[in-house]
């Protein structure tokens, strides 16, 4: 069934007369009729009947011009929205970040990407690394900021390399050191993320290389939460340097050269990107530098 037939249908309901219909739609009478023909034909029921004045729908007929008129409105929804979508002017970005980005990296990116093109809407999703990579794979995001970089056919942009530091509470026995290694958290209760997430598998690897077999004491998705845990004397943690002291905790360096994370933005190769997901790809790409202070003059 053609929406076109479907249109000349509410059309014809709407002005009740075929010769009059034909003419507002610019066709002939007998293209009308052949159109009317065909849809009643595939539903396999008459759907007008003639009047006095002309023609007028039967209880079918009203039916079939009722769902007519759900289905041309919802195209013509579709077909804006997809028309803004594929604008690089106008359309929208589906973006997706790490929880422990939002209130430093993210909100840096999006004020200079909104400055740079105001009227693209970027629609934010805030999760933890393993459910970004699914939303990438399912096009629910089409761009991420998130850690580590996703293996197979991902690209990958740097935006800035983390420092991890040990936090303990101020009463710990080791608040006044300045620096440790890894394997003097033997024995201690530890606060992290919960396994399966990124920055558990990070911390996991590297508590490994250093012989240490973790004691958990509690699990959180959210490093500013992990560093009030431990600032409750609830145990001690490893977290990204800019998370020391937010809630009183004191933060130690660490002598493990990896101790650190590279946050990136990341994107699917396979297929090409939304022309304004590539926009703000574009975008960031020329402005970022790494290391340094961020985003460059616009």
């Amino acid at each position: 069934m053609l929406l076109r037939d479907l249109s000349w249908l509410v059309a014809l309901a709407d002005h009740r007369h075929m010769t009059e219909t034909a003419a507002i739609l610019g066709v002939s009478q007998p293209t009308l009729s052949r159109a009317l023909a065909r849809v009643e034909a595939e539903l396999e029921t008459r759907l007008f009947e003639r009047a006095p004045d002309g023609v007028a729908p039967n209880p079918n007929g009203e039916l079939v011009v009722a769902a007519a008129r759900d289905l041309l409105a919802r195209y013509e929804q579709l077909t804006t929205e997809l028309s803004a979508r594929l604008d690089p002017d106008r359309g929208v970005v589906r973006l997706a970040f790490l929880d422990s980005m939002a209130t430093s990296l993210v909100p840096r990116l999006l004020r200079a990407f909104h400055e740079h093109a105001p009227a693209v809407r970027v629609l934010l999703t805030q999760e933890a690394a393993h459910h970004i990579r699914d939303d990438l794979r399912t096009g629910a995001a089409e761009l991420a900021v998130t850690s580590p970089r996703p293996t197979g056919d991902f690209g990958w942009l740097p935006l800035q390399r983390e420092r991890l530091v040990v936090v303990v509470p101020p009463s710990h026995r080791l608040r006044d050191r300045k620096r440790i290694a890894l394997g003097e958290l033997a024995g201690e209760e530890l606060v992290t993320t919960p396994v399966g997430f990124g920055f558990r598998t990070l911390l996991d690897g590297l508590l490994a290389e250093a012989g240490v077999v973790p004691r958990i004491s509690f699990e959180s998705a959210d490093l500013a939460t992990i560093e009030g845990l431990v600032a409750a004397g609830l145990g001690v943690a490893v977290v990204p340097e800019q998370f020391v002291g937010l809630s009183g905790t004191i933060g130690i360096s660490l002598s493990t050269r990896a101790a650190g994370r590279t946050i990136g933005l990341t994107w699917r190769t396979d297929h090409a990107l939304a022309p304004a997901a590539a926009r703000f790809l574009a975008f960031i790409e020329s402005q970022w530098t790494l290391p340094g202070s961020g985003l460059s003059a616009v």
